[in-house]
């Protein structure tokens, strides 16, 4: 028998693995968190859990001593006292192949549409999560997302990672649905995490249409899920995402929401004891979320790119929540969706004073660029003077800037308002906001 120095060179090396699995126990169940003892597992990887209703698939989170932190996929109904933990052995594999368009799948990537088991895929392990940013190709071409004013104003770059900011109730879900129908890109792929579970049914069907739904795969873990059923989706959807972006593909990817995902994190972190840091938040979160977004933007060589909107909710309509402004530092540009807009009738209700695009310099020629300046110009004086002029405290003449942008603004928001199920094409997009650059006088 080799000594004890000897097996665990081996296993630095890869010469040879640990040994056969061997079965532990459960000694402990609080709150989400399961803990074993008698058994040997690495962190990330998962073990079978015995219940009085069958076996319960969990991940190893943690451990402290011979001790495992288990957190289970599942419901824990069932789970007794002592009741078996056998390690899994090999790696975890996903369905990955042209066979997922047009399919629903869970965290785990199982279909849950009820149309079969998933044909024309190969179970493989997901797509490496590491891409050298050296090797990456840079943002010189527009993505033409069919909605004008993100085409026009905010527009976006082939593998660019957006953030859509919003509050609850204000069309975060359907301008998802709008990007999902009308891009240009080869493949959507589209995470619903955290959301209502009706609100599911509701994006497939009627959000994202028969059409739509032909070339995109969604991801779906509803708030009902558990954490790590959650927090599973969100890596499934980016996987599935890099997986067609190998292939050469150009990827829309649409994930609602990262911030469902960074407290999905939270819980399982604060039910395995770290300590908590801003507003509840533990430092995981602030270490996963980068690790995440950066897995989407362009590939290298003959790869393809991922271009994603991430879309945070912001408790309260606060932009300086922690995951908001965390999200702002990590992206490539934020899209801000605004509630009075919204009540007000006009959708999509992107606030073009808030939102902005990092790279449209990069894929948008000068004059675009300085029509879209002198709109948001135009669109921000009269916001600042709105009350102003509201009230009738402003005499038309004081100010011609102030009569430019009191005459522009109804074409201004004729321009950025569009029906739900309207496409505009980015061509179509640049020559409205040509017309409305000549209506404002922009570069003048």
């Amino acid at each position: 028998m080799r000594s004890l120095s000897e097996r665990i060179a081996s296993w630095k090396t890869g010469e040879a693995s640990p040994g056969p699995a061997v079965a532990g126990r459960l000694v402990r169940v609080v709150g989400l968190t399961l803990e074993a003892v008698g058994c040997r597992a690495a962190v990330g990887s998962l073990c079978r859990v015995e219940t009085m209703n069958g076996s319960l698939d969990a991940e190893v989170v943690g451990f402290s001593g011979g001790r495992l932190y288990l957190m289970p996929s599942g419901d824990m109904e069932g789970v007794v006292p002592g009741a078996m933990v056998v390690p899994v052995s090999g790696e975890a594999s996903l369905p990955l192949g042209n066979g997922l368009l047009g399919r629903v799948l869970n965290g785990i990537g199982e279909p849950i549409d009820g149309e079969g088991p998933i044909t024309g895929v190969l179970r493989a392990a997901p797509p490496s999560k590491h891409l050298n940013p050296l090797a990456r190709r840079k943002i010189t071409e527009p993505l033409d997302v069919g909605v004008r004013a993100i085409n026009g104003i905010i527009t976006v770059g082939k593998g660019q990672r957006m953030g859509l900011f919003a509050g609850s109730g204000v069309g975060k879900s359907v301008l998802l649905g709008m990007m999902t129908r009308g891009s240009s890109a080869d493949v959507s792929v589209v995470g619903l995490i955290g959301e209502r579970g009706r609100e599911v049914k509701e994006f497939i069907e009627d959000i994202l249409g028969p059409e739509g739904r032909k070339r995109a795969v969604v991801i779906a873990a509803p708030a009902d899920a558990s954490p790590l059923m959650r927090l599973k989706g969100c890596e499934t959807a980016l996987s599935c995402a890099e997986y067609f972006r190998d292939q050469g593909k150009d990827v829309l990817l649409l994930m609602d929401s990262l911030t469902r995902y960074a407290q999905a994190q939270r819980e399982i972190a604060l039910a395995v004891g770290e300590p908590p840091a801003t507003k509840g938040y533990p430092p995981s979160v602030f270490a996963r979320l980068p690790a995440l977004v950066e897995r989407a933007g362009n590939g290298g060589g003959s790869q393809g790119s991922i271009t994603a909107f991430f879309t945070v909710l912001t408790e309260g309509d606060d932009l300086q929540d922690p995951i908001a402004d965390a999200s702002r530092a990590i992206l490539d540009g934020h899209i801000v969706l605004s509630r009075a807009l919204a009540d007000s009738g006009h959708y999509p209700a992107i606030d073009i004073e808030k939102s902005i695009s990092r790279v449209m310099p990069m894929v948008v020629s000068p004059e675009q660029m300085k029509i879209a300046r002198s709109v948001r110009q135009c669109y921000s004086l009269y916001e600042q003077n709105k009350d102003l002029i509201s009230i009738g405290a402003y005499q038309k003449g004081a100010d011609p800037r102030i009569d430019l942008a009191i005459a522009a603004r109804p074409v201004i928001d004729g321009y950025l308002q569009q029906g739900m199920k309207d496409v505009i094409t980015f061509d179509s997009s640049l020559k409205g906001l040509l017309s409305l650059g000549e209506t404002i006088g922009a570069g003048r």
